[in-house]
């Protein structure tokens, strides 16, 4: 009976392990016909250990490949190889002096640096230039000062003087009749040189104190307009004014010739300073300065102009900073000289206006601010008819 047991046993044991091994080798094929497969559930991402939790997808960039199959190997890049770059020999070889040690040399010593350049405009190989600081300096400050200064202190004088002084009046009042001072000619080129030199004056200016007094006023964009309307003028307006000057030195050069008289005139105080009125002939003193002046220095000014709108024609850079420093400071000074003009040809004199407003002046003015002058064309209109040319009645003109 033992013998029985321990056989059945034994017997047993084998069919389960070779059911087992069946079982296993199953397990590996897939099934045949319409048998469902059956997968093992797959784990939600992040419920593993370390992972990312809530069900988030791991920030990742790499593809996603199936699991269990391994990373294709990736290939080894070898560094490309760099040559060694050689550097120049330095410019001071040779026995020559380097070319950064000459522009520092020439910077310390204030003096010009230029380099190389293939365009036809040799100017623009000018990197450094010191006179440029002097000019811009000048632009800036001094000529704003001196031309506050001459401006505002001409103005100033002409007020108190009248102040003190008032309108100089006619001693003896109107005599009723005029003498002819001045043609059709000479007024009309007188008013045009006028005109131009006020336009050209203040569009001169303008370029000087306009940011300062003009910007604040009429906002960026009214002053730009402005400005250029300004610089146009200014430029083509320089032609008919040079004209003028032209025509004034040929019309009146002759009768403003200075002479003793005019010291006469001077120490008297020109009829400025006291009652008295010294003789003179068809121009005293006073207006042969304002003449010269006009003449000489709007010519010095025109030609100073004309080299700035002309850049680099009939000269260089230096040149240039030249010409507009000098046309700078006498247009200015002009400015203040034919303030005190226009102040005695209106409303500092009496009379005086009409000397250029309609041409004829009064019998009695003219004896009192130039005798000499109406003793010379009444002995002329003696000579041929006994009568004084253009003598009339006061009113029929």
């Amino acid at each position: 009976m033992r013998f029985l047991a321990g056989a059945a046993l034994a017997l047993s044991l084998a069919a389960g392990g070779a059911s087992a091994q069946t079982a296993n080798q199953s397990s590996s094929v897939a099934p045949s016909g319409g048998a469902p497969e059956v997968q093992a559930p797959v784990p939600e991402v992040g419920s593993g250990r370390g992972g990312v939790g809530g069900g988030q997808v791991p920030n990742t960039t790499e593809p996603s490949r199936p699991t269990g199959t391994p990373a294709a190997p990736q290939a080894s890049v070898a560094p490309t190889p760099v040559s060694p770059i050689v550097a120049p020999p330095p410019l001071g070889d040779f026995g020559q002096q380097d070319a950064a040690e000459m522009e520092l040399r020439a910077a310390l010593r204030g003096e010009r640096i230029s380099g190389r350049i293939s365009i036809p405009n040799a100017t623009a190989a000018n990197l450094i230039q010191p006179e440029g600081r002097e000019w811009r300096a000048f632009h800036n400050r001094t000529l704003t000062w001196v031309a506050a200064i001459a401006v505002l202190g001409m103005l100033g004088a002409l007020g108190l003087f009248f102040l003190i002084r008032g309108r100089i009046r006619l001693g003896e009042g109107l005599a009723g009749f005029t003498l002819v001072r001045f043609h059709i000619v000479e007024r009309v080129n007188h008013w045009m040189v006028a005109s131009c030199f006020i336009i050209l004056g203040l569009s001169g200016l303008n370029l000087t104190f306009g940011r300062y007094l003009l910007l604040p006023l009429i906002g960026p964009e009214g002053f730009t307009a402005v400005s250029q309307a300004g610089k146009i003028a200014h430029n083509f307006l320089a032609f008919p004014f040079t004209a003028g000057l032209v025509v004034m030195l040929l019309l009146w050069v002759r009768d403003n010739i200075p002479n003793k008289l005019d010291l006469a005139w001077i120490k008297a105080g020109g009829g400025f300073i006291g009652r008295g009125h010294p003789k003179a002939e068809r121009f005293n003193a006073g207006q042969k300065m304002v003449f010269w002046i006009t003449v000489l220095g709007g010519g010095l000014v025109a030609a100073s102009g004309y080299v700035l709108i002309f850049p680099f024609a009939v000269t260089d850079i230096e040149g240039q900073q030249w010409a507009h420093m000098v046309h700078g400071v006498l247009s200015v000074l002009m400015v203040a000289a034919m303030l005190a003009h226009i102040y005695i040809g209106s409303l500092g004199m009496e009379g005086a206006f009409d000397a250029m407003g309609t041409g004829r002046v009064d019998y009695n003015w003219a004896k009192e601010h130039h005798a000499l002058w109406v003793e010379q064309e009444l002995a002329k209109a003696r000579e041929v008819a006994g009568t004084p040319p253009g003598i009339k009645a006061a009113g029929a003109d």
